[in-house]
């Protein structure tokens, strides 16, 4: 049974063959809006977060990951930031901390269970000064918006950019591929056909002009934040969350910002598509509550399963990671028909054949085949220091140096990533057969499965903790989970330089800009000390420890 919370809830824990809650309506107090001092104090954070998103903007101009021939040099006073790389590090190290800041503080009026919460109007506009000086500015944070034009460029040609890389397709001097990293230059694209597809418009527009190419990329992407920002509010009033909750976590969240809107990641397609398909399944499911009788499948039904099954494939053409929710979808249309073993057999294979044909048909239409299969294999070639697995096959091979057994760390790093892979398949096995027992919540299921894909994967990117981070932001509440979301991604969104590369020869200009930022961000900081409890956790209307471990009880009982 489902008690308490805000919205819908998609699940139940009633035993198979009864009955299934899909989207019962939850009896619960709607919050009220921000009394005057907390709008007050909204009106000091969305002003402190656009200064830290100026700051960081001004700071790109000479700490981002600008192309190889940087058309700002020659730009009178924006030049400026380029000859003056320590200077313009201390302002986006500044900016970020502003803006990461801001963030908690904004979470402080987002946070489930509070009597007051703030309005979708108000986060949405908060949202939007903190997004708007970002639109404009360099790559940041990464480079791999260079690769997706050269790889777009390459199937453009009429090349197959699955069996050739940049150097070798369009040559090492070529504009496109002089801003790729020297290690992606000879290797294949790992990205479904779907998304170089998709590309292949962006290169007919821009052509070889690289920063054309990088503004039309990041609007394609901005299409993706577009569906999540239109699905997370719609999922979490299903998922008994409030909708801002789920904004603030899933939309507002700093790695949002800095990789799939500055930098401009295909994240940003795959996981708007995963959640917008998951959205479009559920639109139909009938109000079923325990002890009623199933009705039987409607044809309107039907179709928007269909619908938001072929959506989610199109999200895995974009990127395979989001084929798990395919299966956290299937368990909550079987539980829907009636909670026996046939039922999810037959959902099983539903969708099963609804992501053959799309990839099939992704595939063999656009004419690039089925190479991005074997090419998925590609990111692993980064032996990323964020990755558990592979900091456990170094760990390895450097005890069997220590203890005379040769050299043998590329093989220790071999196994420890084939006993993550295997480990996470059975993971999310595990959250699979939790959810179709009513256990878990499916969508929580998701999240926790593409975390521990993530986490004992081969390589570990800061953008792909979205894969979980937005799933659990439109489906938990004052959980734990959602705390641990939170930490992650603000310790994480710190983590990263703004340069998207290593600081190889200079090293030396990261002390003196991590200290300038300080300088700045204490200043700044102190200058709002009145208006804002400086600890953004300290938060009086916030439910009492006690009243949280009661609603996450009652949560954990929903399936």
């Amino acid at each position: 049974m489902v008690l308490g919370g805000v919205g819908r809830s998609l699940v139940s824990d009633e035993p198979a063959g009864s009955a299934v809650l899909v989207t019962t309506d939850v009896v619960g107090l709607e919050p009220e809006a921000l009394n005057q001092d907390e709008c007050r104090q909204l009106g000091v954070i969305r002003r402190f977060g656009m200064m830290g998103a100026l700051l960081l903007a001004a700071g790109s101009l000479g700490a981002g990951a600008s192309p190889v021939f940087n058309p700002l040099t020659t730009v009178p006073v924006l030049g400026l930031f380029t000859r003056l790389p320590t200077v313009a590090l201390s302002i986006a190290f500044a900016g970020m901390a502003m803006v990461v800041l801001g963030w908690l503080w904004l979470g402080r009026f987002a946070r489930p269970g509070r009597p007051r919460l703030v309005s979708p109007g108000q986060l949405n506009r908060t949202m939007l000064t903190w997004i708007a000086p970002l639109l404009v500015v360099p790559p940041m944070f990464s480079k791999d918006v260079y690769s997706y034009l050269a790889q777009s460029k390459i199937a453009e040609l009429g090349m197959n950019p699955y069996l050739v890389g940049p150097a070798t397709a369009l040559g090492v001097g070529a504009p496109l591929t002089r801003g790729v990293p020297n290690i992606w230059r000879d290797t294949p694209a790992p990205y479904g056909p779907l998304f170089i597809t998709v590309g292949r418009v962006v290169t007919v527009l821009s052509g070889d002009h690289v920063v054309t190419g990088v503004y039309l990329q990041r609007l394609l992407e901005l299409f993706g934040v577009a569906m999540i920002i239109w699905a997370l509010p719609r999922l979490a009033r299903r998922f008994g969350v409030p909708p801002v909750s789920a904004l603030w976590l899933g939309a507002a969240n700093p790695l949002v910002l800095w990789h799939l809107i500055i930098g401009s990641h295909n994240e940003a397609l795959m996981i708007g598509l995963m959640l917008a398909g998951f959205e479009l399944a559920l639109r139909r499911l009938p109000v079923i509550r325990p002890g009623d009788l199933i009705p039987p499948v409607t044809r309107p039904e039907l179709l928007w399963l269909l619908a938001g099954a072929s959506v989610i494939t199109l999200g895995a053409a974009v990127k395979v990671s989001a084929a798990p929710a395919l299966g956290f979808l299937g368990v909550m249309v079987a539980r829907r028909w009636g909670a026996r073993t046939r039922h999810l057999v037959l959902a099983g294979l539903l969708f099963s054949a609804v992501f053959g044909v799309i990839i099939v048909a992704s595939s063999v239409g656009t004419g690039l085949g089925f190479g991005w299969i074997s090419a998925l294999g590609t990111n692993g070639l980064v032996k990323s220091w964020l990755s558990p697995m592979t900091g456990l096959g170094y760990l390895a091979g450097g005890l069997g140096i220590a203890f005379g057994l040769g050299n043998h760390t590329d093989s220790t790093i071999n196994i420890m990533r084939l006993v993550g892979e295997l480990a996470s398949v059975v993971i999310i096995g595990k959250l699979l057969w939790d959810s179709w027992k009513g256990r878990l919540q499916p969508m929580i299921g998701l999240g926790l499965g593409l975390g521990a894909v993530v986490v004992l994967g081969a390589t570990v990117q800061p953008w792909y903790l979205l894969w979980a981070a937005i799933p659990l932001a439109a489906s938990t509440g004052t959980s734990m989970f959602r705390t641990a979301a939170t930490v992650v991604s603000a310790g994480v969104a710190l983590l990263v330089p703004p340069t998207g590369s290593t600081f190889d020869y200079r090293t030396y200009i990261i002390p003196y800009a991590a200290l300038a930022a300080a300088i700045v961000f204490a200043a700044m900081v102190f200058a709002v000390r009145r208006k804002l409890p400086i600890l953004p956790w300290r938060d009086p209307a916030a439910p009492s420890a006690a009243q949280r471990r009661s609603e996450d009880g009652v949560r954990g009982t929903t399936a």
